[in-house]
């Protein structure tokens, strides 16, 4: 994070990444005298509203963030930025997203948690877009334009008002990983009677274990011995707003649809109180450990993986038979995860694989037979996916192996 005061000093002549977080809210020209360098700028958590029409000026800028500010509107200048690939204007105001301001090159669009009503024609002209986030908006249909969009991996429609599931969705030929539950289409009702329902004055929160978009994860014990369950748990307390992919009462219905398998988070009681949502799970042994870190801003939809992290063949095979039984379970119980990734994925040593984070999931066996058909082959692409990453760390050894080659056909 970088200072106004050292922008105007010049003191931050010939970078390519600008980060500035001061309560804007006018856009800094100064900016623009990093026009021959500058590839990545940050505006998030200020308070502007517009960028200037001589942001064009910023000709090498591929990546543009300006979430948490007061945006009414996507600003039309971004279209006009010959190498912008990567924009995000997460948790604004946004209604209007003219067709104008979406950049050529566009791969890359974040608008979460705004009010966008109307999405433009221009999406489907987008040949280049990969990952496309809308959860938490006002959508009540898709342009049809967005059948064109062969290259587009992963789509977050969840919380929207989309009355019927986007027909055209089903034959995009890349799409992977989809979340679409919180749309008034989304009319289900879960078999929770599995799971039994406690107060949230039953056990105490200790230590954070874990947080993501959609809640915090903590140890926790019972404050007495009512219940048959281990003394120590995990609770995730969920965050009341809508996430990044979609509001918590679906993940935590997702979960419970979900079922038990021996390779799921095991979920054991549940809370449902005003203002209060939480899970009570089986706490996940200390020898486990994330087998992938999430994409980056190159890699886009891909994980990626700790620098020299290889597996052997017989290793990624052990995770990948484990990897399709639970997917078929899920799919069993009508449920798509829709984030099948390594970086969702804990193993120990032994390759024990224990798969989580039901954020994106949605129910869909209200759908009709061939949706929920091509639904599964959507995630089924995610599962290539996953194996082809696996694979992508395999020890050179290994390559040549005939169960590499058998692990490889799976991909295709």
């Amino acid at each position: 994070m970088q200072t106004l005061e050292q922008l105007r000093s010049g003191q931050l002549k010939g970078i390519t990444r600008l980060a500035l977080s001061e309560e804007l809210t006018e856009f800094p020209m100064e900016i623009l005298e990093l026009s021959d360098t500058l590839e990545i700028l940050d505006l998030s958590n200020n308070q502007l509203n517009d960028l200037p029409n001589e942001l064009a000026q910023l000709t090498h800028l591929r990546i543009l963030f300006a979430s948490s500010n007061q945006f009414t509107h996507l600003p039309d200048v971004l279209g006009q930025l010959p190498v912008l690939e990567m924009v995000g204007f997460k948790s604004n105001k946004i209604k209007y997203v003219s067709e104008a301001s979406l950049p050529q090159k566009l791969r890359w669009l974040i608008l979460t948690d705004n009010e966008i009503e109307i999405l433009p024609n221009s999406l489907g002209q987008r040949p280049r877009l990969q990952k496309l986030a809308l959860a938490g908006n006002q959508i009540q249909e898709l342009p049809s334009s967005m059948s064109a969009l062969h290259n587009l991996e992963l789509l977050r429609l969840s919380a929207n008002q989309l009355t019927a599931f986007p027909e055209l969705l089903l034959s995009l030929p890349k799409l992977a990983w989809l979340a679409f539950s919180g749309n008034p289409f989304c009319q289900h009702e879960v078999d929770d009677a599995s799971i039994p329902k406690v107060p949230s004055n039953s056990y105490t929160l200790n230590h954070v274990l874990g947080q993501g978009a959609s809640g915090v994860i903590s140890h926790a014990t019972w404050e007495n011995n009512q219940y048959p369950f281990p003394k120590e748990v995990a609770v995730k307390v969920f965050k009341g707003e809508v996430t990044s992919d979609g509001y918590p009462q679906d993940e935590l219905e997702a979960c419970l649809q979900a079922g038990q398998h021996p390779s799921l988070i095991k979920s054991i009681a549940q809370v449902s109180e005003d203002n209060y949502l939480a899970l009570v799970m089986e706490l996940i042994p200390d020898n486990y450990f994330n087998l992938g870190l999430p994409p980056s801003l190159a890699s886009c939809t891909r994980d990626t993986f700790k620098d020299g992290f290889t597996l052997t063949i017989e290793q990624i095979d052990l995770i990948v038979q484990q990897m399709i039984d639970v997917f078929e379970h899920l799919h069993t119980n009508k449920v798509c995860h829709g984030d099948l990734y390594a970086h969702n994925v804990l193993v120990n040593k032994q390759n024990d694989m224990i798969f989580g984070d039901f954020g994106a999931a949605s129910i869909y066996g209200y759908l009709e037979q061939a949706q929920q058909e091509k639904i599964k082959q959507i995630e089924a692409r995610a599962l290539k996916y996953f194996i082809d990453d696996l694979l992508s760390i395999c020890r050179i050894e290994d390559i040549k192996s005939a169960k590499y080659a058998t692990l490889k056909k799976l991909t295709h």
